[in-house]
């Protein structure tokens, strides 16, 4: 009897710390913020709050960091007087997102993509009438439809290549000069995620995946709001030549070891060379492709140790 009162008294105390756990009520308390717009109303009075202009984010410049003011609730102002007045400029996105430190650039990157998402779906797509967002902006609803529009994400495959002792990076024309990063691509409607690896690479370099496995997810702003889903996979080494999709990539070719540990160390600026061409290097730390291509190189490392 006494054990099974200790077996009872154990889950019941386990309940009870999960419930008050600081973590466990702060999602209780943004779920009920997403429902409730009157306690909305009442946190945006006292609550902080980012500015954007235009989908860019504010920032200020404090020695040799880039801050994210956190402000109060405030009147419409013009952009010139509050560049002037908190001594800061609105930054192009992906610029800030790599400035700031990692909380305030996933709280920017899923507040612009709820604004985009806003201003994208001022109309119901079924009676073409106007769609209402609740206080938090969780939602938007057609009231004469019934219709209720929640914010949605793409999933997006990103996935390092190897074939066993080389990495394979890529590059867009679109890319800063010198960058390359892991292949990746919109998971396509009806696949899983290993079928949506096994296609990109299939689709871009000519490649055929032998096996994938998953690594972690981030959630990217672009092009509109973005789940990246990163995996590493394998190639066969004897059937490791490429053939690239030249209308989807400028440059795609296999890193050795030490290539790419030399690469981890530059960024854009670091990289240009005299003559104006760049040494090859690879996304920051906060961006998942720089996550993949640091556990190749642990991965490496382990195997010649």
């Amino acid at each position: 009897m006494a054990v099974v009162y200790q077996a009872v008294y154990r889950r019941t105390a386990s309940l009870f710390c999960r419930l008050h756990s600081t973590y466990v009520r702060k999602m209780r308390y943004l779920n009920e913020l997403k429902e409730d717009d009157t306690l909305c109303r009442q946190a945006q009075n006292s609550g902080t709050f980012f500015l954007f202009h235009n989908l860019s984010p504010f920032l200020q410049k404090v020695g040799k960091k880039y801050l994210v003011p956190q402000l109060s609730a405030a009147g419409a102002l013009d952009k010139s007087v509050i560049e002037s007045e908190l001594k800061g400029s609105f930054t192009d996105l992906r610029k800030a997102l790599f400035i700031v430190d990692g909380k305030d650039s996933s709280l920017m990157a899923s507040a612009q993509s709820l604004l985009r998402w806003h201003d994208s779906h001022q109309y119901c797509s079924k009676t073409g009438q106007p769609t209402q967002k609740n206080m938090a902006g969780s939602k938007r609803v057609c009231h004469a439809s019934g219709i209720t529009y929640y914010p949605q994400m793409s999933p997006v495959v990103i996935t390092l290549v190897s074939d066993g002792s080389r990495c394979l990076l890529t590059r867009q024309p679109s890319f800063p000069k010198g960058m390359y990063t892991a292949l990746s691509g919109f998971c396509d409607i009806g696949e899983n995620v290993e079928e949506a690896v096994q296609r990109e690479v299939a689709e871009e370099v000519g490649l055929e995946v032998e096996s994938v496995w998953y690594s972690a997810s981030q959630h990217w702003p672009f092009p509109s709001s973005s789940l990246m889903i990163a995996c590493h996979s394998l190639v066969r080494a004897q059937e490791a030549e490429i053939s690239m999709d030249s209308l989807e990539l400028e440059e795609a070719r296999w890193f050795g070891l030490e290539e790419v540990v030399e690469g981890l160390k530059r960024d854009h600026g670091s990289s240009k060379q005299d003559n104006g061409s760049f040494l090859p290097w690879f996304p920051p730390k906060q961006a998942i492709a720089h996550q993949l291509i640091c556990e190749w190189v642990q991965q490496q490392t382990s195997q010649l140790a």
